[in-house]
């Protein structure tokens, strides 16, 4: 059944007339005399009573106003509601994103984006990197931002954004404070304060500290930047923030020390599927997050690289 026969069914019983029903249409009278009679064909009844003054409803004609309207109108909304998400006046939009990106441009991106957008919903996850990766490979994300290149990159659609090199820090009373430079050697009989397991920079840390000849004693794992920094300032260990965070804290409390040789940096990343269906707000938030942070959207710009063919 095509939708039409409903449509002009419901005109012609609306005006009364298959004449004024067919101007209404922009068609002929023939026209929409053979769309009424295709339906009572399929149908097998007869919906309407023709004579040279007016249409008149059968029992079988009144029987089905009622649903063509629900069904005319249902597929009315759908329309609506259609081009309402593909010209981005609502939808809804999943992200994910690490803790640490909240001391970075991210949170001004995605104020930018709801003004921007007021109409899409943003539902933000705050997850570890692994975390992010696993969830978008599974259709639970649409995008997300993450701290190191993934681990599965041959599915993933990887833009690099941010690099910014970790620093030491400590407490200022601390025998390292005052040195301009660090060697991660020298952390050898440090306690740390780590993030957690579920975090990238977690792994690559323990890594360093492996390459440097030695395993870390680390006394806690926290995904709270305060609580790691307050864990600093009491002088129970040492922990590695990138400059963005370092930048911010009270020198009177903590002292940032850079490290010296390879530098271990917080590598931000946005990443999303390369096969699965994007839906139209997460594409919409991945071109203004391009263009936010001065992005290629086909490729890189600066110091932004993309390893595929674009957002």
């Amino acid at each position: 059944m095509d939708i039409r026969h409903l449509e002009y069914f419901l005109e012609v019983v609306m005006q009364g007339s298959f004449s004024k029903a067919a101007v209404k249409m922009h068609v002929t009278q023939p026209s929409i005399s053979k769309m009424i009679k295709a339906l009572e064909g399929e149908l097998g009844v007869t919906l309407l009573h023709r004579n040279t003054k007016q249409v008149e409803l059968t029992d079988a004609g009144r029987a089905i106003v009622d649903q063509a309207q629900n069904i005319v109108g249902l597929l009315r909304n759908l329309t609506v509601e259609i081009d309402g998400i593909t010209n981005l006046q609502r939808g809804r939009l999943r992200l994910g994103m690490p803790p640490i990106a909240a001391s970075t441009v991210f949170p001004r991106v995605l104020g930018g984006f709801n003004k921007a957008y007021p109409g899409i919903g943003v539902e933000l996850h705050e997850y570890g990197t692994k975390r992010i990766e696993e969830a978008v490979l599974d259709g639970t994300l649409d995008a997300g931002v993450v701290c190191c290149p993934p681990a599965r990159p041959a599915l993933l659609a990887v833009y690099s954004c941010i690099r910014d090199p970790l620093r030491v820090i400590v407490h200022p009373s601390h025998r390292l404070a005052a040195l301009p430079v660090l060697d991660f050697a020298m952390l050898a009989d440090e306690s740390f304060v780590l993030y957690p397991e579920d975090f990238s920079l977690h792994d690559r840390i323990l890594e360093r500290c492996r390459q440097a000849g030695f395993q870390p004693r680390v006394i806690c794992e926290t995904s709270q930047r305060e609580f790691m920094t307050e864990m600093v300032a009491a002088d129970l260990g040492v922990a590695l923030l990138p400059g963005v965070i370092c930048d911010r804290l009270d020198p009177a409390a903590i002292t940032a020390v850079p490290l010296c040789g390879p530098q271990l940096c917080l590598e931000l990343s946005v990443i999303r599927h390369k096969y699965r269906y994007l839906s139209f707000a997460a594409r919409q938030w991945l071109k203004f997050t391009a263009e936010a942070l001065g992005l290629d959207a086909c490729g890189g710009a600066g110091n932004v690289s993309g390893r595929d063919g674009g957002f």
